[in-house]
Parts: C-alpha cells; sequence; structure tokens
C-alpha cells in the first residue's frame, strides 16, 4: 500500500513539474477570456523541454505564436499570463494582457525571453452572451 501510495505521489510531481501543471488565475488582467479565480491547465511541453529549476529550455521544438496564451516569469520574476502578441527575431516574445486598461505587460517591462516561458494555457473558452 506504502509503495502504490509512494509512486502516485512521485508520477504526480513528475507530471506537475515536467508535463502540465495546474494555475488559478489572479487579476484582471486577461478578462474577459480569463477571469480572476480560473483554473488553468498549462502544457509545460508545449515548446520544449526545460528542467524546473533550469532558466533556459534544454530542448526546444516549438515558439509560441501571436495569439497563444502563455504562463511565463516576467523580467521582475513574478508569474505571469499573457497572450502573445509578436515574437521577435531576437528570441524575445511581446505579452499583451487583453484587459489594455488593467494589464502590467509588454508595454510596461518590454519584451520576454522566450526561455521564460513556462508552458501554454490550455482550454480557454471564451462564451458569447445570446442575443435577446
Amino acid at each position: 500500500m506504502a509503495k502504490a501510495v509512494a509512486g502516485a505521489f512521485i508520477a504526480a510531481l513528475i507530471m506537475k513539474f515536467f508535463l502540465f501543471d495546474f494555475m488559478i488565475a489572479e487579476g484582471s488582467s486577461m478578462s474577459p477570456a480569463i477571469k480572476p479565480g480560473t483554473v488553468l491547465v498549462v502544457n509545460r511541453l508545449i515548446y520544449g523541454f526545460r528542467l524546473p529549476w533550469s532558466e533556459d529550455y534544454l530542448l526546444r521544438w516549438s515558439f509560441p505564436k501571436p495569439g497563444d496564451v502563455v504562463v511565463f516569469y516576467t523580467p521582475q520574476g513574478m508569474t505571469a499570463v499573457k497572450r502573445c502578441g509578436e515574437v521577435l527575431e531576437t528570441g524575445e516574445f511581446i505579452a499583451l494582457g487583453d484587459n489594455s486598461l488593467q494589464s502590467f505587460d509588454s508595454r510596461s517591462y518590454g519584451p520576454v525571453r522566450s526561455d521564460n516561458i513556462i508552458g501554454k494555457v490550455l482550454g480557454i473558452n471564451v462564451r458569447k452572451q445570446k442575443a435577446p
């Protein structure tokens, strides 16, 4: 029994640190697409492989595309969720919040290194209200 619990715990840690992560959105910089308190599923392997404590990807097979919603470390070291506005030839991208009036993003701190990306947010679904 103890071996099964330990095995499940180790498998869960491997999944969290290398494959998928769950995060809770804070703030309203991505409203209306992502509201505060929304649970986000983040694909950590979409752009490449990195060790959790590493600052750079060990293997990279893709870069974000404009419109991708990514989780990354800002130049100040905070974790942020923003939309990729543009990918630059220098290995950087422009991070933009959907709610530009309340978003602390690349308009404030400049381009972000693509190696700062933790992963891509999966499954954002903005529901449109039906017209009366």
